[in-house]
């Protein structure tokens, strides 16, 4: 018989018998979330037990981990070093545990979606459709704002966020579609009237954000004349005003031909070259689940492959 081959011992390895490596999931929790509460929701914890935790955490690293500062909690210099090699420890942990694929099928977890009302309008009912029949045990939840804030791309149990170029995101994007702008007006305009006539005759009903949108830009810089007549501050809104209540506005294709179905539209091109407005996807990145990402990944592609031959 081969007698085994010698190993190097490693001096650290004996003392991690006498440490509780449960401790390791909810410290890397408690470290991104910056927050007992929400990291003991994360890992399915009380908050007592969470705040038991924290405390033989700090034992152990001698280190106070989170200090209070004002009306919320800041990270030790410490603390800060620790988030990405205990992120990757646990990832590999969890590839040599090797967990069960995951299975549509029999998944019951919630799948959150972040995104503006606008996106949402657009693609919630193709997206919530498809999960419906792919991973019939899971729920979809729809999380919405008009700006994001740094907290929606990782708190809330965000899966990922659709977001429009115009905002920026701290973390990798990746282009999801493209939607093209287009000029609306009540259906009841003239029909003579090009869409430059619309919008230089009729009174602008525009999103009030605080950057200009790429078409205002483009009209400004051929000098073509119009007036601001209303400012709103979801764009989501617009339509459903200019149908009703008369005007016009520059908005985008797809969103307006939803609400067409619901109000009195007219669509007509926008009469300048102007890029089209690109909607991206931003993964958490705390979202380790490579083959939920993936599945997910392709129903986002499919929900939104819309009928290329008018996208843009």
């Amino acid at each position: 018989m081969n007698p085994p081959p010698d190993h190097p011992v490693d001096p650290d390895l004996p003392r991690l018998a006498s440490i509780n490596l449960n401790l390791l999931v909810p410290l890397l929790a408690l470290l991104e979330e910056r927050s007992v509460t929400r990291a003991a929701a994360r890992v399915g914890m009380t908050q007592p037990a969470m705040s038991h935790a924290l405390g033989r955490m700090r034992r152990l690293l001698g280190d106070e981990l989170v200090v209070r500062q004002g009306s919320g909690v800041v990270l030790t210099p410490r603390a800060l070093e620790l988030i990405v090699p205990l992120r990757e420890v646990l990832r590999q942990t969890a590839r040599v545990v090797n967990f069960p694929g995951f299975d549509p099928a029999r998944d019951t977890r919630t799948i959150t979606l972040a995104m503006t009302n606008s996106t949402a309008f657009v693609v919630g009912p193709a997206l919530t459709r498809l999960i419906a029949a792919r991973a019939p045990h899971a729920t979809v939840r729809i999380r919405t704002f008009v700006e994001p804030q740094p907290a929606d791309f990782t708190d809330e149990g965000v899966d990922v966020v659709l977001l429009s170029e115009a905002f920026s995101a701290p973390y990798p994007r990746e282009r999801l579609y493209e939607n093209r702008w287009v000029v609306i007006a009540h259906a009841g305009t003239d029909p003579d009237a090009s869409a430059l006539d619309l919008l230089t005759t009729l009174p602008h009903v525009a999103y009030d954000a605080r950057q200009r949108v790429t078409p205002y830009a483009a009209l400004d810089a051929a000098g073509v004349p119009y007036r601001i007549g209303q400012l709103v501050s979801d764009f989501l809104l617009v339509p459903h005003l200019v149908g009703r209540g008369g005007g016009v506005a520059v908005h985008t294709y797809r969103v307006a031909m939803q609400m067409r179905g619901q109000t009195e539209l007219r669509i007509e091109e926008f009469p300048l070259p102007v890029a089209p407005l690109g909607i991206d996807v931003v993964w958490n990145p705390r979202l380790a689940d490579a083959e939920f990402v993936a599945w997910l990944r392709a129903i986002l592609v499919e929900a939104t492959a819309f009928d290329h031959a008018r996208a843009g």
